[in-house]
């Protein structure tokens, strides 16, 4: 064990003993996302570096201070990539804040969520408590579930230390089409694709236009790319497109008016359309759908909850209020016993995810 991780260790014991929070964070790029952050600052990003990297395996285990472009480069000289391609929101991102807030990007639909790629991870408990589960292979499942709820827990149930990540290889070729069609069209389309031996690996529909990413062999992409027609975008704009969406510098986000909340929709991939006062950006196929809207909260997440989903307030909520979905009766009991398992003294980001949570 490191010196650096005693000395956490010894801080964590006295801010349990004191009962003093601690806001536990990396780069601090997703700052605005959940609750406010209160407490201490515990900036965790001189726990950094690769801890080992087997392409081979494809596999990397990285300590959670380091940069999360530093992984996608390392692994990207491999030919290799984060195939949920997380956002950075930041140049400071590092991985430990990756993998606490839970974020995926375009390819999450057809690659998976950033949770289905952790293979183990160590964490400091509120007890100050070093414990470590999964493994370090994809075959290795002892604690696998654990991993993945710390996964999105934004620091509420421990540091985390060191993560494994599962890697994928990056694909030999890939292009994006644009078809003008409305947003039932869309849905419809892209439900229909969904059931097809299709190389799609992301989607976005905006403003009368979606756009459909291919990925992988060259030959399945030029068959996927003559079956469905649209507009072959140039590999520079395509490039910029995905990336602008993915960190959210798109014009749809640029351009929020004041008092505008930035919503995250979850819905099954078929629902019909929100029919929400605002703009929308629909990616996953239909399954996510951002909506910027100054309507009450009330109003969009009980339309929402018609249609089979819920909704989270991403960007310019009341961050006092409930920024999340609230949950049913049964599964908040379940969240705060896992609170006063792993944080008994509840010191660690207390209340980002709900209250007293």
């Amino acid at each position: 064990m490191s010196d650096l991780t005693e000395q956490w260790r010894e801080r964590v014991r006295a801010a349990a003993a004191a009962g003093t929070a601690l806001q536990v964070r990396g780069g601090g790029t997703k700052d605005f996302y959940g609750r406010n952050p209160v407490g201490e600052v515990f900036d965790t990003r001189g726990h950094a570096g690769v801890v080992s990297y087997e392409p081979t395996e494809l596999v990397a285990t990285v300590r959670a201070g380091t940069p999360l472009a530093e992984l996608e480069a390392l692994v990207a000289g491999r030919g290799q990539m984060l195939a949920f391609e997380p956002p950075h929101f930041g140049a400071g991102a590092t991985v430990g804040g990756c993998v606490a807030t839970g974020l995926s990007g375009p390819r999450r639909a057809t690659a998976g969520a950033l949770r289905d790629f952790v293979l183990g991870v160590r964490i400091l408990d509120g007890r100050g408590e070093v414990l470590s589960f999964g493994g370090q292979v994809m075959k290795n499942v002892a604690g696998y579930d654990v991993s993945r709820v710390i996964a999105g827990s934004l620091g509420t149930l421990g540091v985390i230390l060191d993560v494994s990540l599962k890697v994928l290889p990056r694909p030999v070729a890939e292009t994006t089409l644009r078809f003008a069609i409305g947003e039932k069209e869309a849905i419809d389309r892209l439900n229909d694709w969904g059931g097809q031996p299709l190389p799609v690996s992301a989607s976005a529909w905006a403003d009368g236009a979606l756009h459909l990413r291919l990925s992988g062999a060259e030959a399945a992409v030029v068959a996927a790319e003559r079956k469905l027609g649209g507009d072959v975008l140039a590999d520079d704009a395509a490039a910029a497109l995905w990336q602008g969406i993915r960190e959210q510098e798109d014009g749809f986000c640029a351009e929020a008016a004041p008092g505008e909340v930035l919503w995250r929709l979850s819905l099954p991939s078929s629902a019909a359309p929100v029919k929400l006062p605002g703009k929308q950006l629909i990616e996953w196929g239909g399954a996510l759908r951002w909506l910027r809207s100054d309507a009450p909260a009330a109003t969009i997440r009980e339309r929402v909850a018609a249609l089979g989903g819920h909704a989270t307030a991403f960007r310019g909520f009341d961050r006092a209020g409930d920024v999340f979905q609230p949950l049913p009766a049964p599964v908040m009991a379940i969240q705060r016993r896992l609170k006063q398992a792993f944080d008994p003294a509840g010191i660690l980001n207390p209340g980002r995810l709900y209250d007293g949570i």
